[in-house]
């Protein structure tokens, strides 16, 4: 494991220590499991964009007018 000095804005530290003392886990095992949630959903958002790379891409205001012809809109 490595050490890292981290600065939190004073709420969100007092909101760590609480939800720390409550759950009875150390601040750092709360900030590696957000940091890892937030790495995952980076993964799994980057995973969806490769799936969908080959789709054709369409212009918003062009998706717009289409739906504004087709009465849609």
């Amino acid at each position: 494991m490595k050490r890292a000095t981290v600065y939190f804005e004073e709420d969100l530290h007092r909101a760590l220590k609480m939800k720390s003392a409550e759950i009875s886990s150390p601040v750092s095992d709360l900030v590696n499991d957000a940091v890892r949630s937030a790495l995952l959903k980076d993964a799994e958002d980057l995973e969806a964009f490769k799936e969908r790379e080959h789709e054709p891409v369409i212009d918003f205001e062009a998706f717009v007018a289409s739906l504004k012809k087709d009465g849609k809109l």
